[in-house]
């Protein structure tokens, strides 16, 4: 099931957002926005799993969706500022876009079923 493998996703997603955070000194306000957004994501899949009915459901996974392109911003920023190399990020951009993606097809899959 979809919402299954989002929560696995977004759980290895964040823990390698947090250990990519470890390594960067010197930039303590960015890299806490970074991690705040990228955490956010798998926590509201996870609520949107225990949600009080479809327009919660759908909310949640609305809010992942933001806090995915919030996350895309702070690691394009964090290449662009030169404070981490392409490289290093690559991986977890190329993550959130398939997180991204998929919360799109679940939340249209949602509205479709919506009652």
């Amino acid at each position: 099931m979809k919402e299954n493998k989002l929560v696995d996703l977004s759980m290895d997603f964040a823990i390698s957002v947090i250990q990519l955070c470890e390594n960067i000194k010197g930039h303590y306000s960015l890299t806490n926005q970074l991690e705040r957004s990228a955490t956010s994501i798998g926590a509201n899949i996870r609520e949107a799993n225990y949600a009080h009915g479809k327009a919660d459901f759908i909310a949640k996974l609305q809010i992942s969706l933001k806090e995915c392109y919030e996350t895309e911003f702070w690691l394009e920023l964090f290449v662009k500022s030169g404070i981490v190399p392409e490289i290093a990020i690559k991986a977890l951009y190329d993550q959130c876009g398939t997180l991204r993606r998929l919360l799109i097809a679940s939340i249209n899959t949602a509205k479709k079923t919506q009652p």
